[in-house]
């Protein structure tokens, strides 16, 4: 294959993307953390701060973005915010608030590990389904391999977040709890890509056309539609 028809290795960062997102989902436990300090230490307020602030972000992006997509995320997101509100008003404990966040980072941790394990890394499942590939990606050795370590990486982020959350939670420090949620959110993700992205592609080797393994280049495609064929 020549130079001019070898596709470019297209980065990890520019498929997941998901910068959005993850700042997005840090507002509502901001907003907790301010309602309960501006409250008097109340829960109550505490909630409702958390719920009016998921509330105004997913308004915002159905406005922004006007796709079913994004009124999806926006109930999830609101959904699991009022959840969240509910165990702590339901212990009379603040950070409670934060219980689902530490335990589903625990499952995330363990699932990511597993599916490395048992060779359905699920770093490959998501990016698969962004390129609409599927489960094509399977069928390359090299890429589920690579797949496989990388996803090693996410279950780290999460276990990272669990070893600052844990602490924090069991000692009842609040208004840490709500800096660390800010701070192993957007950051700590946009780290995540970028670590992974790189074992990813120190595994493949070299040559290997990457994450759109088995795609035609645009530049083949147009030849073969101009031959007819």
């Amino acid at each position: 294959m020549s130079a001019a028809t070898t596709p470019e290795r297209e980065s990890l960062a520019s498929v997941l993307g998901g910068r959005k997102g993850a700042v997005d989902a840090s507002l509502p436990p901001l907003a907790f953390v301010i309602g309960w300090l501006l409250g008097g230490s109340s829960i109550g307020w505490g909630a409702v701060a958390a719920i009016a602030a998921a509330v105004l972000v997913g308004a915002f992006r159905i406005f922004r973005e006007h796709t079913m997509r994004a009124s999806r995320n926006a109930v999830v997101s609101l959904a699991a915010v009022i959840v969240a509100a509910l165990v702590a008003l339901h212990t009379g404990r603040a950070q409670d608030f934060f219980l689902i966040q530490l335990l589903s980072n625990v499952a995330s941790a363990l699932l990511w590990a597993a599916s490395a394990a048992v060779r359905w890394p699920l770093l490959g499942v998501v990016v698969g389904l962004l390129l609409g590939q599927k489960t094509r990606w399977r069928k390359d050795p090299a890429l589920l391999h690579a797949y496989s370590l990388a996803s090693l990486t996410w279950s780290g982020q999460y276990l990272v977040r669990v070893a600052v959350y844990l602490p924090l939670w069991w000692s009842g420090q609040l208004v840490a709890l709500g800096v660390a949620r800010t701070v192993l959110t957007w950051p700590l993700q946009a780290l995540t890509i970028a670590v992974s992205g790189w074992v990813l592609y120190r595994a493949l080797p070299e040559g290997h056309p990457g994450l759109r393994l088995g795609e035609r280049p645009p530049e083949a495609e147009t030849a073969h539609l101009d031959k007819g064929d």
